[in-house]
């Protein structure tokens, strides 16, 4: 756990407390009514938390720690790693369950929101800034146009945005992470035979996240019949990126190549020449190996409309929290009503 210097809250202040909670962290934040720009609170590692009650245990500690008394809590908006519309809570990736009711009887606040992750990821890619996106090979992210953000990570998110007649931005939520996975080389499909002997349904999701590049280097140690001596994602893409492990190197070329396909796929779905957005923990720590990677070519290999994609622009996401500020945008819209 770390909780974050942040700039206090002013006496008599409302404020909104956001959250991005995800297999691996859950981030906080305060922001209030005059910016959008969280203020963060703490990072805490999921892992150091049995229960999601336990968090709120020392997000109260924290919190107390930055808020004035004489500051009022008016509504939050947490973004889940999970489908927000369930009663309890669950999380793909992680132990933690929860309720809206139950948060709202521990903040003594009845106004939460409960939005998926990437539907607050969504949400922020219209108003991060250019030093906050890396660009990845052509095309033009023209405005009001469809946006697509995907993202792995611990599990692989994925969520839409479109505008209406006046360019308000429409949040379009999904569980894209969980489509089939199509290999389309002759490799891809020997991994996919191994997963679905494992597995059963393999998803994209078994592929692309950090378990998935494990899942594709233990795949690909069996198929060349390498012995697989690496342990953790961090290990393969590190041993990638030294350049001189050809089976982690392999494993890192086919992980953003499959990535490169399922983006291609979401462009041509959603007609999203605002742009597809890779965001997530594993795609900015490699942005040199995304590079090298065959990525892009991916991406535009789709046949009769390969054009079509051609136009469309693939940026990493490298602002620290696109959750946290989608989350942030969401409370903001709301209107207020108080606690």
């Amino acid at each position: 756990m770390s909780a974050v210097s942040a700039r206090p809250p002013a006496a008599g202040q409302s404020l909104y407390l956001v959250a991005d909670i995800g297999g691996t962290n859950a981030r906080f934040a305060f922001v209030d009514a005059t910016s959008s720009a969280p203020q963060p609170i703490a990072n805490y590692a999921v892992e150091d938390f049995p229960s999601f009650d336990e968090v709120l245990n020392q997000l109260e500690v924290d919190w107390q720690e930055l808020k004035n008394q004489n500051s009022v809590l008016e509504k939050a908006c947490l973004a889940v790693a999970a489908i927000p519309e369930q009663r309890e809570i669950s999380f793909t990736n992680n132990g933690w369950r929860f309720s809206a009711d139950s948060v709202a009887a521990r903040l003594g606040c009845e106004r939460i929101s409960i939005i998926n992750d990437f539907a607050a990821v969504a949400r922020a890619l219209p108003a991060l800034e250019s030093d906050h996106l890396e660009a990845i090979g052509g095309g033009e992210a023209r405005a009001n146009k469809p946006m697509v953000a995907i993202g792995p990570g611990t599990g692989t998110g994925v969520a839409s945005l479109a505008f209406d007649r006046a360019g308000a931005p429409i949040v379009l939520p999904g569980e894209g992470g969980h489509v089939d996975f199509a290999p389309i080389t002759d490799i891809e499909a020997e991994v996919l035979s191994r997963l679905r002997a494992q597995f059963g349904r393999v998803s994209i999701e078994r592929l692309l996240c950090g378990a998935g590049i494990m899942n594709i280097y233990r795949a690909l140690s069996d198929i060349r019949d390498l012995a697989a001596v690496h342990v953790s994602p961090e290990a393969v893409g590190g041993a990638a990126q030294q350049g001189d492990d050809t089976l982690a190197a392999e494993s890192m070329n086919t992980f953003f190549s499959v990535l490169g396909s399922a983006a291609g796929n979401l462009a041509l779905t959603l007609g999203a020449h605002g742009g597809v957005y890779l965001a997530g923990g594993i795609a900015p720590r490699y942005i040199d190996l995304l590079r090298k990677s065959d990525f892009r070519a991916r991406f535009l290999a789709k046949g009769r409309f390969a054009d079509f994609n051609g136009e469309i622009a693939t940026y990493v996401v490298t602002h620290p929290d696109p959750g946290l500020l989608g989350a942030a945008l969401v409370c903001l819209e709301e209107p207020d009503h108080g606690c």
